[in-house]
């Protein structure tokens, strides 16, 4: 079977996709440049965005419908994981049928961990002009200590004391991420958990019913970077709002 005009129908329509984007964007007073590239998406995505050496990658949460918007479920978190850079991943506004007027501005969630990829995600909010009446919130988890097999590591004054740095270390990284908003012009409420921050900082955004999650890409060094970046893909994958992941 010659695939050549499904291909080339395909492309074709991508191309009036991208130009209808374009156009979009351009009508901001935007400057745009299009490409329509041939492959898997989740790959070809983050490969094009490392050869333009994007600094920011966009992508809606899913597709259109049925098995498309399966798929691009999986291409964001594609991104997420592998790009080189950050990644917004954007869902539609719940208060898309709202009446205009009903709430003014945005409501953004820092989550932060006083890694250096939360530095850079505090700095990235500090940076943009917001709309007016837009709200500011940062938060920090402080992650349960669990007694371990070793016998050390059963110790109830030791693990009390680990409990006490990990709810110390937080309230830094908050105060540290809200004086930073707070020099740029922004007021920011500011709060401390303790608990499993997955859980912690997707419970707070629904709350809270905030419009965009901000978090580090990854944590502080070793076992926390890990952790810190298996946290940013679960948000990024499960929040009922749009979500920046920073690197």
């Amino acid at each position: 079977m010659d695939s050549g005009p499904l291909l080339n129908s395909m492309t074709e329509a991508a191309e009036q996709l991208v130009k209808s984007d374009a156009q979009l964007l351009a009508d901001s007073g935007l400057s745009i440049t299009t490409a329509v590239t041939v492959g898997h998406p989740s790959s070809s995505i983050v490969e094009y965005a490392r050869q333009w050496q994007s600094d920011f990658v966009y992508l809606g949460s899913h597709g259109r419908r049925g098995l498309t918007r399966f798929l691009l479920g999986s291409v964001s978190k594609a991104a997420v994981h592998s790009a080189g850079c950050s990644v917004g991943i954007i869902r539609a506004p719940a208060t898309a049928g709202a009446k205009p007027g009903a709430r003014q501005g945005l409501r953004v969630l820092l989550a932060t961990d006083g890694s250096d990829c939360s530095l850079a995600a505090a700095h990235s909010i500090a940076a943009r002009k917001w709309p007016p009446g837009s709200a500011f919130r940062v938060i920090s988890v402080a992650d349960i200590v669990e007694a371990g097999l070793e016998p050390w590591y059963t110790d109830v004054g030791l693990l009390d004391e680990l409990q006490h740095l990990n709810r110390q270390h937080a309230q830094q990284a908050i105060d540290s991420a809200q004086e930073l908003l707070t020099a740029s012009g922004l007021a920011a409420s500011k709060d401390a958990f303790t608990g499993l921050p997955k859980a912690a900082i997707l419970d707070d955004a629904q709350q809270w019913n905030c419009d965009l999650i901000v978090v580090g890409s990854h944590g502080r060094r070793g076992v926390d970077r890990l952790l810190l970046g298996s946290v940013s893909e679960s948000v990024a994958v499960h929040a009922h709002c749009s979500v920046e992941v920073i690197r």
